[in-house]
């Protein structure tokens, strides 16, 4: 009985991180309108999100690593290893930021004197990085589709049943 009752609460607790990562990773891809220091800033952010995304998928992951060459299904092997690629792909990119960093770095008094060669890492890696994610997205769109029925059109549409039985009452008289 606890576990449904902490359940809505996780699966809320998820999309608001998923979210997050969504809308930072929407600003950070475009430092030419955001600016450097927004870009670098949010990378950083958007690197805490990530880990908090995995902190909130742990025991999946502790299950799917312990079963992966045994018991686990081909669709677990395969969310499993996209995930990976994913978490390589941004250590990369939050790595080489740094490196290359112009702004969140010197803000905090640090330098990094660091060859060109990480720019180009980061260029790729963040191009990479979108097909990766709209493969993860295109495996987790029945979870988004029906947290957003939720936790967002459901709420949305109880808003409005009250202000619709209002003015329907309105109309009869």
């Amino acid at each position: 009985m606890k576990a449904s009752a902490t359940q809505p609460n996780r699966n809320k607790t998820n999309l608001l991180v998923d979210i997050a990562i969504f809308v930072a990773f929407l600003v950070a891809m475009a430092p030419r309108f955001s600016g450097v220091a927004v870009h670098e800033w949010l990378g950083i952010a958007f690197g805490a999100a990530i880990v908090t995304h995995l902190l909130l998928h742990w025991q999946w992951l502790v299950e799917v690593t312990r079963r992966f060459f045994s018991k686990a299904a081909p669709s677990a092997r395969v969310n499993y290893v996209l995930n990976a690629l994913l978490f390589i792909d941004v250590t990369l990119i939050i790595f080489s930021g740094l490196l290359i960093s112009r702004a969140a770095l010197p803000a905090l008094g640090l330098t990094v004197a660091i060859g060109g060669s990480w720019r180009g890492i980061h260029e790729t890696t963040a191009n990479l990085f979108l097909p990766l994610i709209g493969l993860h997205v295109a495996l987790h769109w029945q979870w988004i589709a029906n947290m957003f029925k939720r936790f967002v059109f459901a709420p949305l549409a109880g808003r409005r049943a009250p202000q619709l039985a209002a003015s329907s009452q309105k109309e009869a008289h």
